[in-house]
């Protein structure tokens, strides 16, 4: 049996992208998984290229990786940044065997093979190909339902490196998620780059299907208990698609709701669709629809053009919404974004200000939220066995909870009362009957 080792840089749909690599791979040949880069026969690096940070490391990584390789050994750069850079990453790095776009992961046994190969076409449609079953955990599946973005945002790289939108046919995603369940999996995680965009394009089938409706179809699998999404756009959450999230007993009460920005200048100049008026708005329908819900967000300051003035509406964004948890960056310039080549680029030290406030801040409201844990009783699903005798696992709105226990709290999902709290995690006792 050959052994793999892959590492895998950013998003759930990395991730996802990861796993149906593995999948594929087995398809042909067995590969066991392995931490070391000595022993591997294959190396893959599974890439993003969001941000101007990760691309930096791929080189670096491939230098190192290149040193530690065994003799005979592959490496292949996979992912967003291999779908950007293409032939260039094996001009800089030679050692590098092929290179594989994120539109094009299920051909990986066809470049294996070939020395130098270069897979990056973004019109390659995957969307109604059927991936081999790998899942990193088996109590809990990612599924992807649809690949690709429309959206032109001015500062996302992510259309040049993954291609148009296109939708998943339901009945794929639902054969899929059955399959899971049927293997022990009792939480789905539904991935897409705007879910509630889902049913815009299909690419062959006259499908008629929104998120809303893929929603209820995939409420509807026995044996699923939980169904969580990432991540959905502001611009498309309707009432319709709001009051399902609030109203399905199976859908968890945690939603990624991505900001960007709480200036509607700024939000026009990002090619967003939505003011801070309807950002406002949806959190505070999901609020009143669902008072237990908890909303994260993304943000990005120093935002080319970005005042003083545009960042305390981010900030009074903040403080009206008190996300529990929060992704922010300064702003990024990246190839093949209109916003690169804006005249009015902020500050470096200025964004990182900025950014410096900004984070403070949510540690203060995130310090408040779980205070006030201490106490309360959440319903946990256990996924994960920790080596001190405890188990890890997510309540219901997402809180990553730790307790003592054995494997046999695996694929449970249990009541905690919970005892101890701190920034990142909550410590309880599973409460009995």
């Amino acid at each position: 049996m050959k052994k793999l080792f892959i590492e895998t840089l950013g998003c759930a749909m990395n991730m996802r992208d990861s796993e149906h690599m593995i999948a594929e791979l087995n398809r042909e040949e067995s590969y066991e998984l392995t931490h070391s880069l000595g022993e591997a026969d294959l190396i893959l690096i599974n890439t993003c290229s969001v941000r101007e940070k990760p691309v930096a490391k791929l080189f670096s990584e491939i230098g190192v990786f290149a040193k530690s390789k065994k003799e005979g050994a592959k490496i292949g750069v996979c992912g967003c940044t291999a779908s950007h850079l293409g032939e260039e990453i094996i001009k800089r790095a030679p050692v590098v065997d092929f290179v594989l776009g994120a539109r094009n992961v299920s051909k990986i046994n066809e470049v294996i093979g070939k020395k130098h190969a270069v897979e990056i076409s973004i019109e390659f449609d995957e969307s109604a190909y059927a991936f081999a079953d790998y899942r990193t955990n088996p109590f809990r599946s990612m599924v992807n339902i649809s690949i690709g973005c429309d959206k032109q945002c001015t500062f996302c790289i992510v259309p040049a490196t993954r291609g148009d939108e296109i939708s998943i046919p339901s009945e794929l995603i639902v054969q899929e998620i059955h399959k899971s369940v049927a293997q022990g999996a009792r939480e789905v995680m539904l991935l897409g780059q705007n879910v509630n965009n889902y049913g815009r394009r299909f690419s062959a089938s006259q499908e008629s299907c929104d998120f809303t409706q893929l929603l209820q179809k995939i409420s509807e699998i026995e044996g699923l208990e939980r169904i969580r999404f990432t991540s959905p756009h502001p611009l498309h959450m309707d009432d319709r698609f709001l009051e399902e999230f609030a109203s399905n007993r199976k859908i968890c009460k945690q939603i990624h709701i991505p900001l960007q920005s709480g200036s509607s200048r700024v939000l026009q100049e990002m090619k967003r669709g939505y003011t801070k008026e309807w950002f406002l708005n949806r959190c505070a329908k999901v609020r009143a629809l669902a008072p237990e819900a908890v909303i994260s967000t993304d943000i990005i300051v120093g935002f080319p053009g970005e005042s003083d003035a545009d960042f305390e509406e981010t900030m009074d964004v903040l403080e009206k919404v008190r996300f529990e948890q929060l992704f922010s960056f300064k702003y990024s310039p990246r190839p093949q974004t209109a916003a690169a080549e804006y005249s009015d680029q902020i500050d470096s030290e200025a964004a990182s200000l900025r950014l410096a406030r900004l984070q403070a801040r949510h540690t203060e409201i995130l310090d408040e939220i779980m205070d006030a844990q201490a106490g309360r009783v959440h319903s946990v699903f256990f996924d994960e066995l920790k080596d001190n005798g405890r188990c890890a696992g997510r309540s219901d709105d997402g809180k990553l909870v730790f307790v003592e226990g054995s494997e046999e709290l695996l694929g449970t999902i249990k009541r905690v009362r919970i005892t101890k709290s701190s920034r990142s995690a909550l410590d309880g006792v599973v409460l009995e009957g």
